[in-house]
């Protein structure tokens, strides 16, 4: 069957085509028994308004577009529950798309959202080019989550990587450890302000620092531990993961090698996913507050919707560290 249209609506019941229009952008111009009789005929035919036909039609739009730049990290998912908590309040719909931590797939996902006319864009961990943000800019607001911009038209919300993954070493050298691995992120996000981080922390504590190429995710961080266990001894009593997905994927192949967490080898991850407070799992992170970055990213977007001249938001939050049982005292220093 074909998609019931306004005009079905308006005929089944009995009123203009204009009113039915009212009633769907919720007027106030509209009475009560004229506001029922229209809702009643659209749930009656399965009527629902078309979010892009009605924001062309109107040059208003009540959608905002997300793109994720990986939907297998719960972080990022946490990150969305935020910006949908201020965006329901305010009247407006998310529409999601994925870039899959590519480039190139993260320009066709920007430009698919942008199709639709949407009141915003928030990208999540993005890899995308700067260019290519500065000319998304151009055509909608936009607000970055977990990446730095310079741009005057966009908004920014962070936390401090640097400081984070100082926090992770500190806590490894305050147990004993002085051989700490870091498995990095790539072309992640942020990826390279959390080894800025470690290597400061390394550097100060006067140890040598060890880094392995990684990304954000379990496989590559189960191939680093590969390449760390290739090396020989002595290997690392700890690794400072790239974030908690990758830190699990550690702990199972040190796992399948023989390896104990903690009691050989410490893992501390990144972001405080709730896959990282299983009681199975028990990850020691770093703790990003998810929610809040959504909700904060949401509110600048906004704001800019309603002021494109607005100056642009910088938040710089600061991350702490959650202890749980993935990290203990090295086996030497008992």
């Amino acid at each position: 069957m074909a998609r019931p249209t306004m005009e079905d609506v308006a005929a089944r019941a009995g009123v203009s085509r204009a009113l039915v229009s009212l009633v769907m952008r919720n007027s106030p111009k509209v009475s009560p028994q004229r506001r029922a009789a229209v809702l009643r005929a659209a749930e009656e035919l399965g009527y629902s308004p078309h979010a892009m036909a009605r924001s062309l039609a109107s040059r208003t739009s009540n959608v905002l577009g997300v793109m994720v730049s990986d939907l297998h990290n719960p972080y990022f998912a946490e990150i969305v529950d935020g910006l949908d908590t201020v965006a329901r309040s305010e009247g407006f719909e998310l529409i999601i798309n994925t870039g899959g931590r590519s480039p190139a797939r993260e320009r066709r996902a920007v430009a698919g959202l942008l199709s639709f006319r949407p009141a915003g864009l928030v990208l999540l961990g993005p890899v995308v080019a700067a260019a290519d943000i500065a000319a998304a800019a151009s055509k909608t607001p936009v607000a970055l989550v977990a990446r730095a911009s310079n741009l005057s038209t966009v908004d920014t919300v962070n936390d401090d990587g640097n400081a984070g993954a100082q926090l992770a070493v500190d806590h490894l050298v305050a147990l004993g450890h002085t051989r700490i691995a870091h498995f990095d992120g790539g072309r992640g996000s942020q990826s390279a302000l959390r080894k800025r981080g470690y290597l400061a922390a390394m550097r100060r504590h006067c140890l040598e620092p060890l880094v392995l190429p990684s990304e954000y995710t379990d496989v590559a961080g189960a191939k680093a531990v590969g390449k760390l266990l290739e090396r020989g001894h002595p290997i690392p009593t700890a690794i400072v993961a790239a974030n908690d997905y990758n830190a699990v994927g550690a702990i199972s192949a040190l796992n399948e090698a023989g390896v104990r967490v903690p009691q050989d080898i410490s893992v501390i991850g990144y972001d405080n996913t709730s896959l990282a407070a299983l009681a199975h799992v028990g990850l020691t992170t770093i703790d990003q507050p998810r929610r809040e970055m959504g909700r904060l990213a949401a509110e600048a977007l906004l704001r800019r919707a309603r002021d494109p001249r607005a100056e642009p938001v910088r938040h710089l939050l600061q991350p702490s560290l959650v202890v749980r049982s993935t990290t203990g005292t090295p086996l030497q220093a008992r």
